[in-house]
């Protein structure tokens, strides 16, 4: 797994976790990530405890096979708790040790409130099915975004390894459904 200030590059592919996947399905999806090129982020909000943390250390064991980031969204406590690489989210507050921290943006005041985040997933760029219904950002309003951050952007809503994203300003990208 990946350490912040480690001298490697972050990751410019993630896969996010959701519910809709099946656990299996999300597995495979981990492990077939580049090995020491890309990162996952668990999610899994609404799932029990005990299972969201049984799930998360199957993931772990793959992504230290694989050497992939893997973030935990929530507190960096949490994150620290449980091993991860890092936190996705709003809580700005540091870890004990160094640990990577990704925040969530979808207009002009939560790119300027992540603060000092080591990346910033930009969303949504295209209509996703995840948020069914919620209106896309679309090209022109995520590079005008992605110009603002202070840290890599990257891209998120409705991505396919197929969209090109040169000239957006995003540093990667992230999907669900397009990378499961």
């Amino acid at each position: 797994m990946i350490r912040r200030n480690a001298r490697k590059p972050l990751p410019a592919l993630w896969l996010m976790t959701d519910e809709r996947i099946a656990p299996d399905a999300l597995l495979a999806a981990a492990a077939r990530l580049p090995r020491g090129r890309a990162g996952v982020i668990f999610r899994h909000y609404a799932t029990p405890p005990k299972e969201r943390r049984a799930l998360f250390d199957r993931l772990a064991a793959i992504a230290r096979r694989r050497r992939l980031a893997l973030m935990l969204a929530g507190s960096a406590r949490q994150a620290a708790a449980w091993r991860a690489d890092g936190w996705h989210g709003r809580d700005h507050r540091r870890a004990a040790r160094p640990m990577l921290h990704s925040a969530p943006a979808h207009d002009r005041r939560e790119i300027m409130a992540s603060g000092a985040a080591d990346l910033i997933l930009l969303s949504p760029l295209f209509p996703t099915r995840s948020h069914p219904g919620a209106p896309a950002l679309g090209r022109v309003r995520f590079a005008a975004l992605a110009r603002m951050a202070r840290a890599p952007v990257i891209a998120l809503g409705g991505v396919r390894r197929d969209h090109r994203l040169h000239g957006l300003g995003a540093h990667g990208w992230a999907a669900i459904d397009g990378l499961v």
